[in-house]
């Protein structure tokens, strides 16, 4: 088995930026009252004729275009989302159809804001088994879509984006170096859309009575996200021998201002630390924690041998944590160990 990591990033957010004011319009609500309990000033909303895949695709072909790979060279792409396009086919297929990746095998993966994560050790793990070279990893949401636009204290909190990554061969010693994921199936009442599937089908009822949105006890996720992000995390990190004071960044899911402060204290680690674009973004679930590994390697926070630590915790619920050596140009810098 061979060392599997990030060698390319890209992202997309829509041109569309709505703000806390512009939510005063429509919801008793004010920029003050958002961004005391959840950091969040902005947040972007795709257009009425984008959808998911579309902003998959601008995200994937940046992180190609990093990577220095080619579509033809792609043997898997997820996708890491809860609003699809449709419910089928999966969305990592209309991607793989519009980049051209005829070679490429595709599916679409469900784990909340845990996607990315779940996404990233499947790469990896198919990657160092030999099973595949280059592995394009998106995570994308259009949230706009199925927020509750009345509901004060969800439609706040929710932004649309894209960020992909490119998994390859990296060299020994760099790439994935632990990760633990987790579920907890109990917790799924907290956070969920009621209706649309087998359960609840689209009906006159279900739409009247808004059950195709999102409905969250936000104390509950809350309470379950700090704690069980810190202990994953601490068991991603233990896995490979290191502490908390060995990373040099905190890359967590952007889901609340609170909830990154709260594990970031448990962790013992400096503001300076941590990533953090919920100010500008909102929670945009899968998608957050590409977009903000894109941000940091981009305008050079990231360096070829940093150590990185991702978390998430997301609807299902579903949590989970990577321990990663920056990989992304370390065969071309000439980084040591």
């Amino acid at each position: 088995m061979g060392a599997a990591g990030i060698i390319g990033t890209g992202s997309y957010l829509p041109e569309e930026v709505v703000t806390n004011e512009d939510l005063t319009q429509i919801v008793d609500t004010s920029d003050a009252w958002i961004r005391e309990r959840t950091g969040i000033r902005e947040r972007r909303r795709a257009s009425a004729l984008q959808a998911t895949s579309d902003l998959c695709l601008e995200a994937a072909r940046q992180a190609l275009d990093d990577a220095g790979v080619r579509a033809a060279e792609l043997d898997l792409i997820i996708v890491a989302t809860v609003t699809p396009d449709m419910a089928f086919p999966a969305t990592g297929c209309l991607v793989q159809d519009r980049l051209g990746a005829r070679k490429a095998w595709a599916f679409d993966l469900e784990a909340g804001c845990s996607g990315f994560l779940y996404g990233l050790v499947l790469g990896g793990q198919l990657i160092g088994g030999g099973f595949a070279r280059y592995v394009l990893l998106i995570g994308a949401e259009t949230f706009s879509r199925i927020v509750n636009w009345s509901d004060r204290n969800t439609c706040v909190l929710f932004g649309d984006g894209a960020g992909a990554v490119v998994l390859g061969p990296v060299p020994e010693g760099y790439g994935i170096l632990a990760a633990k994921m987790a579920a907890d199936g109990s917790g799924g009442k907290w956070l969920f859309q009621p209706a649309g599937g087998s359960r609840l089908p689209a009906s006159e009822a279900t739409v009247q009575q808004r059950l195709h949105t999102i409905h969250m006890q936000g104390r509950e996720v809350f309470r379950f996200a700090v704690r069980y992000m810190e202990e994953v995390s601490l068991a991603s990190l233990q896995q490979c021998g290191l502490a908390p004071a060995d990373i040099d960044l905190f890359v967590p899911h952007q889901a609340n201002l609170r909830i990154i402060d709260a594990a970031r204290r448990r962790l013992g680690l400096p503001e300076e630390k941590v990533a953090i674009n919920l100010d500008r973004y909102g929670n945009m679930s899968s998608a957050s924690i590409p977009v903000a590994l894109d941000e940091a390697s981009r305008t050079g926070q990231l360096k070829a041998g940093d150590r990185v630590l991702l978390a998430a915790f997301g609807a299902g619920f579903t949590w989970g944590a990577a321990v990663v050596r920056w990989s992304k140009d370390a065969g071309r810098t000439g980084a040591r160990l």
